[in-house]
């Protein structure tokens, strides 16, 4: 299966379908979420974005559907070019997909021997190779602090330079065995998880695309409309969150004259939604999922 979509009958009450809206799968991959939307639509439409190019092999053939080959981070200006006027909701389901992380030569997972790649799109010019290998010792520290939370960032980044120094790291396995030493026992999975987390966020500027994003849904949104994200680590999360609660990526509370908080969104779930132990035990990379839902004033 391509993908697996996570709390997938959570995700579609969350968007509060109606049979004529129209709506946007800004991550469409194998279409999970898009064919559960489309079954609920009558004359409506949905417009379906991914930037990796293999995902263009999953499209909906059918007339109710548009499939726009970019990045989410331009969102709005494809809307406005392919829609007249706004939308009903929108989702997003971020991270990698299964079928990214099961092929080995795009270099995203670490259980498969593969090129450092870690693009989302092949055309873009920055892979994990490059960042690897030429980036110094402040700039590598600050992608693995930053992007990975590792609290080792500078002495991992001190021996991958030492690595690479010997010779070039071009393979997931040879990354691996650069950062050997700094695992720590019973844990080696998850601090390599990070490491290849930080390193996939910075070569796709994961973050900027995400708060680019983000900005961009309170305009394109009717009234009403829904925001639902399914986010899979802290840093996405925390950009979720605050837009949803203040508009905003860095969560400030702006109030008008009369102290009253100013946002464009009703929460309607405070708490994010995560996946059962039933779903977790039948797709292991449901759980690190949480689901928020918001509604645009």
């Amino acid at each position: 299966m391509y993908h697996q979509p996570v709390l997938l009958s959570e995700c579609i009450k969350g968007l509060n379908i109606k049979p004529e809206g129209c709506y946007a799968d800004v991550t469409f991959g194998g279409g999970g979420h898009s064919r559960a939307i489309m079954e609920q639509l009558s004359t409506g439409h949905l417009y379906a974005f991914d930037q990796d190019e293999d995902a263009a092999a999953n499209v909906i053939d059918d007339e109710r559907f548009t499939f726009i080959p970019q990045n989410f981070s331009y969102f709005k200006n494809f809307i406005q070019l392919y829609h007249n006027g706004q939308l009903d909701g929108v989702i997003a389901d971020l991270g990698v997909s299964s079928h990214q992380f099961d092929t080995p030569e795009k270099g995203f997972s670490t259980r498969f021997d593969g090129r450092l790649d870690m693009r989302m799109s092949q055309s873009n010019p920055l892979d994990a190779a490059t960042v690897v290998n030429t980036y110094g010792l402040d700039d590598l520290a600050r992608v693995l602090s930053l992007y990975g939370e590792l609290p080792n960032a500078r002495q991992i980044a001190t021996d991958i330079i030492m690595a690479r120094d010997a010779e070039p790291i071009e393979t997931t396995e040879q990354l691996k065995q650069s950062v050997q030493g700094r695992l720590p026992r019973g844990r080696e999975n998850k601090v390599l998880a990070q490491v290849f987390q930080a390193l996939r966020i910075e070569v796709n500027h994961e973050m900027e695309a995400l708060t680019n994003f983000l900005s961009q849904c309170a305009y394109v949104l009717k009234p009403g409309g829904r925001l639902v994200v399914l986010s899979y680590h802290s840093l996405e999360d925390r950009l979720v969150k605050n837009f949803t609660r203040t508009g905003n990526a860095e969560g400030k509370e702006e109030k008008d004259f009369f102290g009253n908080p100013i946002t464009p969104y009703i929460i309607i779930n405070r708490k994010p939604i995560v996946p059962s132990e039933e779903e977790i035990a039948l797709n292991s990379r449901a759980r690190s999922a949480k689901l928020r839902i918001a509604e645009r004033k």
